[in-house]
């Protein structure tokens, strides 16, 4: 892991804001414009004014939502709704949640991160990234001057030696409390010990570090820093940037590999395109590469057809529907079906072909069914959502697929690989409006 360090972040004061529940905010790629309304509506400081600030009419190149954003960065600092920490701090955040009954906590810490390019060091994608987010996020970025979110990242810690030292650290303080729009609670405690920090420093150090989340942003952050070196050279003499410059490190919350609140969902598909009739002709087109049998009827069944796949935890196990005759169809990769993968992506490594999305999207739609080219589905997480999409009749395929395992992350990543577009889905959402790292 590059080096780790705190930060004396940025936090909202409670005497002006009251309540820490009503300014934080998912981060943007999941906030659409119902929910920007109601998180605008909430609170007249919620964070979700600098996070993903609304288009108004007459936007241009000088007035729009990135200066916007910085200029309401700029007034509740200086009218004291924003607050800078006294001292530098590690951040440690828990957060509790439900997932379909189950009570889970999840458990890091927020810290400054060094920057590394991917490919360079021991910081390691999973997932593609696009260049218009990346835009977006570069945009604020140079508005406003600060990590407004944190990255998410995965790291080896077996015996959870790290989180123990820092919650040991924090143990009998009061918590910074917040509850989301989804009832996920979060604890923070600022941690401003400087031996615990220089502790964790040093077991963090030797560790790699694997993005779970917030690719655009980690990219954007090796960006803005590149900027921020060649303004610098050029303003002296071609110095370089210093190594203490805030711009050479990211937000970022760090979450051991083995915690037992870290969850990943299943996202599953439900498909436009391609278009299959039926059961009997799905099975026709998935050949000798599956082994078929019925699994159920309509929508509804979905839940039994997904409790089914996940019993068994293979990721070459696939539940499929067919609008067509309503029919639920469990199909299970056959070693023909391994061969044909090997044939198919041969440009990727074996960790990748064992994919369960690598699998449906790469060997079943793109080869068997012949698909190459299709709108994007929609990815949706809970039975619910699969059984309301279905119901509203826009979808003639849906895929049921096991998400991709921590260690199916470190594996792939290791090779330097990425993984399909939405491999991966770790619940909860961090919150946005915590803690914010200044970059100057």
């Amino acid at each position: 892991m590059p080096s780790v360090a705190p930060l004396r972040g940025l936090r909202y004061d409670p005497k002006h804001v009251g309540a820490l529940s009503q300014v934080i905010a998912p981060p943007y790629d999941v906030i659409d414009a119902s929910l920007q309304q109601r998180l605008y509506e909430q609170h007249p400081a919620n964070v979700v004014r600098l996070e993903l600030n609304r288009a108004e009419p007459g936007d241009d190149d000088q007035s729009n939502r990135y200066t916007r954003a910085a200029k309401f960065l700029k007034a509740w600092r200086e009218q004291g709704v924003v607050m800078q920490e006294s001292a530098a701090a590690l951040y440690v955040y828990h957060q509790e949640f439900d997932v379909e009954g189950r009570r889970h906590v999840r458990r890091g810490v927020m810290a400054r991160v060094r920057l590394e390019r991917f490919g360079t060091g021991n910081i390691h994608p999973h997932e593609e990234t696009m260049s218009g987010p990346k835009q977006d996020r570069l945009l604020l970025t140079r508005a406003c001057r600060a990590n407004l979110s944190q990255v998410f990242g995965l790291y080896p810690d077996p015996e959870g030696e790290v989180q123990d030292l820092l919650d040991a650290s924090v143990a009998g303080q009061p918590p910074v409390e917040a509850t989301d729009h989804l009832g996920v609670r979060s604890w923070m405690w600022p941690m401003t010990n400087e031996s615990v920090a220089a502790r964790v420093a040093g077991l963090l150090g030797p560790k790699p570090v694997f993005i779970a989340d917030g690719h655009h942003r980690y990219e954007t952050a090796c960006t803005y820093r590149d900027e921020v070196a060649r303004e610098y050279a050029e303003q002296h003499g071609g110095e370089p940037l210093p190594s203490d410059h805030p711009a050479n490190f990211v937000l970022m919350m760090l979450v051991g590999m083995s915690d037992p609140g870290l969850v990943v969902l299943p996202t599953h598909r439900l498909f436009i395109e391609p278009s299959v009739a039926t059961a009997t002709e799905l099975a026709a087109k998935l050949g000798d590469c599956f082994t078929v049998e019925p699994a159920g009827t309509g929508p509804a069944d979905a839940e039994n057809v997904w409790l089914e796949v996940e019993s068994e935890g293979s990721q070459g196990t696939l539940g499929l529907y067919t609008a067509g005759d309503q029919a639920w169809t469990l199909a299970r990769i056959t070693p023909a079906g391994r061969a044909r993968m090997e044939t198919v992506a041969a440009d990727h490594s074996a960790a990748w072909r064992r994919l369960g999305v690598s699998i449906l999207h790469r060997l079943v739609i793109g080869d068997l069914l012949g698909a190459k080219e299709i709108p994007t589905p929609g990815y949706v997480h809970l039975m619910q959502e699969v059984v309301e999409g279905l119901g509203t009749g826009r979808y003639p395929l849906a895929a049921l697929v096991m998400p991709a395992s921590v260690d199916d992350i470190r594996e792939v990543s290791q090779t330097g690989e990425r993984m399909p577009a939405k491999s991966t889905y770790f619940y909860p959402k961090l919150a946005s409006g915590l803690v914010f790292n200044p970059l100057v």
